[in-house]
């Protein structure tokens, strides 16, 4: 190191450098653990998740050509919303147990 001498202003815009992206990372991780945020992520990934189960369900209880509503070959509809239930249930428990913790 003493072979390389260094001018202290390019010291001095080094450590800036260095203390502007330290502080970019710092906000950056300060923003991803608040909880109001891992609140709202975790409210939007339970909607997107009820939105496919609903799109699903939609798509499963619409009838096909030549059916009447709520007819469907090779199920129950009453199956088929427990189902649903059960996964939403499960859902919640998973979303409800990690925030316990």
């Amino acid at each position: 190191m003493a072979d390389r001498a260094r001018d202290p202003e390019a010291l001095e815009r080094e450590i800036e450098r260095t203390r502007q992206e330290l502080a970019r990372t710092i906000d950056a991780l300060a923003d991803r653990v608040s909880p109001r945020n891992v609140a709202q992520r975790g409210a939007e990934r339970i909607k997107e998740e009820a939105g496919q189960v609903a799109k699903v369900a939609r798509t499963m209880l619409t009838p096909a050509d030549g059916q009447e509503p709520g007819e469907r070959a090779g199920g129950d509809r009453r199956a088929l919303l427990i189902g649903v239930g059960v996964a939403v249930t499960i859902t919640a428990l998973v979303v409800w147990r990690r925030r316990r913790r």
